[in-house]
């Protein structure tokens, strides 16, 4: 039997559920992990709501994308993993089917990622997730160059945070768009090249005054709604919008009509574009851990809570107070 949390109705944190269930064994293509931490994404608060790029199915529901731990058994069929090793689970998968809120879970092997002997399982927990992000769009499918200009809001979330890492490192530059100045200091601390805080600055224009009048090659857009019409006014010609989150909960126009059809790309991104593909995830995993070896990327974890806290700490993600990546520990 394994501690597990599963949520029994739509809704909010209050709705989750610790229980002790059986876990069973592998199946093909299939191993078990122990879970010693677990990293917290919108993507489940969306999913418990009912919010998310999927339905849910079936009730209760299993949440969680990400974790780290050990594995515990592997199923028939799976190569390269053993019995004892240090890995890390990313999203690759429907939380329909999986779930890593759990002290012990079953995961597809094609979701688990060797762990580096520098990373600890609290990092473990907080890395894949954010890094393969802000790769996987400006890297991979965006094709990002040193000189290149990157506009992100959400700045203070975990793939903020690793999208003005990823940009320093390829040597693009990192603008930072927050709502107040609370975490202005802290964002450039963390790397951004400049901080543009939107409840008092005008976005478009402070992003073309830095760029001498361009514009930004991409923006990283986690919001979405109307404000990708302002944020659209900021892109040099030919630049690129990935969409890759919707917190603001309201339907996007599309920011190109609105402005009269200016070269603009506008397109949506998620991690499974990288993770669901073999070989982009290689790709992925060597950069992010060659990043880690080097000191490059630098994980932030706010702040860790236990597993049987886990109403507290959903709460605590959607305060919005938080920079940088939330991690639930799991005692054994």
């Amino acid at each position: 039997m394994a501690r597990t949390v599963r949520f029994h109705e739509i809704g909010g944190p209050e709705t989750m559920r610790l229980e002790d269930l059986e876990v069973g064994e592998p199946g093909p293509g299939e191993v078990r992990i122990r879970v010693d931490a677990i990293g917290l994404n919108r993507a489940e608060v969306m999913f418990r709501l009912d919010q998310y790029i999927e339905p849910v199915k079936h009730l209760p529901g299993r949440l969680g994308y990400e974790a780290a731990g050990v594995v515990e058994a592997v199923g028939e069929g799976v190569t390269g993993l053993g019995v004892g090793e240090r890995v890390s689970v990313v999203p690759a998968f429907s939380q329909n089917d999986y779930g890593v809120y759990a002290a012990q879970a079953i995961v597809p092997a094609a979701a688990v990622l060797h762990r580096p002997d520098e990373v600890d399982a609290v990092s473990g927990a907080a890395v894949w997730m954010p890094y393969i992000t802000a790769y996987g769009a400006l890297v991979e499918v965006g094709g990002a160059r040193a000189g290149d200009t990157v506009v992100l809001n959400a700045a203070s979330s975990s793939v903020g945070l690793a999208a003005i890492q990823t940009a320093n490192r390829i040597g693009a530059v990192p603008i930072a768009v927050t709502r107040t100045a609370a975490k202005k200091e802290r964002l450039l601390k963390e790397g951004a090249a400049h901080v543009i805080v939107s409840d008092e600055e005008d976005v478009a224009a402070r992003v073309l005054a830095l760029t001498g009048g361009r514009g930004a090659e991409y923006v990283l857009d986690a919001v979405a709604g109307p404000g990708v019409v302002e944020l659209a006014r900021a892109v040099a010609p030919g630049g690129t919008i990935f969409l890759y989150g919707a917190l603001s909960g309201q339907p996007t126009p599309h920011p190109g009509m609105e402005l009269g059809m200016p070269a603009l790309n506008v397109r949506t991104f998620t991690l499974f574009e990288i993770t669901k593909e073999p070989r982009r995830l290689r790709r992925a995993e060597a950069f992010v851990a060659s990043g880690l070896r080097t000191g490059a990327f630098k994980p932030v974890v706010d702040r860790t809570f236990e597993l049987d806290e886990i109403v507290r700490a959903h709460q605590y993600l959607e305060s919005n107070a938080q920079v940088g990546k939330v991690v639930v520990t799991v005692a054994h």
